[in-house]
């Protein structure tokens, strides 16, 4: 096989496939009128018609919906998961884990819907009634928001649009809920349905017949397709809130809290990958600098109020090699994907960072933004490597040429009256020109 020298020689003319795509959504459902003590009290009182807002009817409304949830499950025939507690020797059981068999086997059956329901314990950001009674035989309450270990409920889903997804909703008022989906699951059924001819690569795609078609499909996916997604299985799971909370605009609305957005290079010769990504890796182990982050990511730094610091981790997990640099709550991670592929990734984990505003509304723009990072970086690693000089190159330098029959002599990288005449050359010969 031919030795690859740089990058550029790599793209140019080795890449079979180019797809830009969004990757995971994890996204917060939250009640914008039940976010300060005052709101919760207009929705005690005005709302429900209780004369006095007391911490009892927030406790009922979460029983009921427990018991709605036991109730769900055992009627539908879905398991219940219970996770293990951690201590402080053990991580976390990985939720994913326990589901991945119920979801495997709800694909192999055609069966869409809900396929588990796994609990846990979470820290949220929960309301709680602190007693503030002036004399005795007086009861007053004051509402105030603080981070709590509660119960969650992990509902988790085979969706006809996204493949596994789930949604996460707290036990406590004002229930926080999580959406999680990914984008590249949701392409390859829009792609399978336009009868678009493509192979999969483990959370994306390893080739495909009509590449600008699948692009298209990429570039189509935007906020009212999670919407729809988040509505429709609000619409089947049981849910803290009535028809009549709903109605009266007591219900979530949805906001970006981290987003992948990739792009993935798949060669046309997986041989080349690995030596090409160990040498990419070592020529850029300083692209989490300052200079480099503010040239990536296009936004201005200002010293002490960015929190994270600039540097880049290189690592190995297991036998593949990983390297990310991060800015600000955000970050940019470039590995190697099953040997063949090279994939970009921003993590967009605070829309605010790159000048985007958190609702869901703005998902579009913060794409577009984050597609412009991962090209930047490409177009700075392809500059730098643009620099090195080819074995060809090297070999006509460094060693005698004949031309014409004209036989001259070797300049010897290293040898000192070698390299000053080269470097003179170079200072004059646009004069020359």
């Amino acid at each position: 096989m031919t030795s690859v020298t740089n990058i550029n020689q790599v793209l140019e003319g080795h890449v079979g496939l180019d797809l830009a795509c969004i990757d995971r959504l994890y996204l917060n459902a939250y009640v914008p009128n039940l976010q300060v003590a005052g709101q919760v009290v207009t929705f005690l009182t005005a709302h429900l018609g209780f004369p006095m807002p007391s911490p009892t009817l927030l406790e009922k409304i979460g029983n009921r919906f427990r018991r709605e949830v036991k109730a769900f499950a055992a009627e539908n025939d879905i398991p219940i998961l219970q996770l293990k507690k951690p201590d402080r020797t053990r991580f976390d059981d990985r939720k994913l884990d326990h589901v991945r068999p119920h979801l495997e086997q709800a694909e192999r059956d055609g069966r869409f819907g809900v396929v588990a329901i796994v609990t846990a314990q979470e820290f949220q950001w929960v309301f709680s009634a602190k007693k503030r009674t002036p004399r005795p035989g007086m009861a007053r309450f004051e509402f105030v928001k603080e981070e709590r270990r509660v119960g969650m409920y992990y509902f988790y889903v085979l969706d006809p649009e996204f493949g596994p997804g789930f949604i996460k909703i707290c036990t406590y008022f004002p229930y926080p809920a999580k959406v999680w989906c990914n984008g590249h699951e949701w392409a390859k059924r829009q792609a399978a349905r336009a009868g678009i001819d493509f192979s999969e690569l483990a959370n994306g795609f390893a080739s495909c017949g009509d590449p600008a078609a699948l692009q298209s499909i990429c570039d189509r996916f935007g906020p009212a397709d999670v919407q729809a997604f988040f509505d429709r299985w609000t619409a089947v799971i049981p849910t803290p809130f009535t028809d009549v909370d709903k109605e009266a605009g007591y219900f979530w609305e949805i906001s970006m809290r981290q987003v992948e957005v990739s792009r993935t290079l798949v060669f046309d010769d997986p041989r080349r990958a690995r030596l090409f990504f160990e040498s990419l890796v070592s020529d850029n182990v300083g692209v989490g600098r300052p200079h480099e982050v503010h040239a990536v990511f296009g936004r201005s730094r200002r010293g002490p109020t960015t929190k994270q610091p600039f540097s880049t981790r290189i690592f190995n997990p297991g036998t593949e090699v990983r390297m990310d640099f991060r800015y600000k709550n955000s970050r940019v991670k470039q590995y190697l994907k099953e040997g063949r592929a090279l994939r970009i990734e921003t993590v967009i984990n605070k829309p605010k960072d790159i000048g985007v505003l958190a609702r869901l509304e703005h998902l579009p723009e913060l794409v577009e933004r984050a597609r412009g990072v991962n090209d930047r970086l490409l177009m700075i690693e392809r500059a730098g490597q643009g620099c090195a000089i080819g074995s060809a190159l090297f070999e006509r330098i460094h060693q005698p040429y004949a031309c014409e029959g004209q036989r001259t002599g070797a300049l010897r990288f290293g040898d000192q009256r070698a390299m000053a005449l080269a470097g003179s050359l170079c200072l004059v010969v646009h004069a020359v020109r």
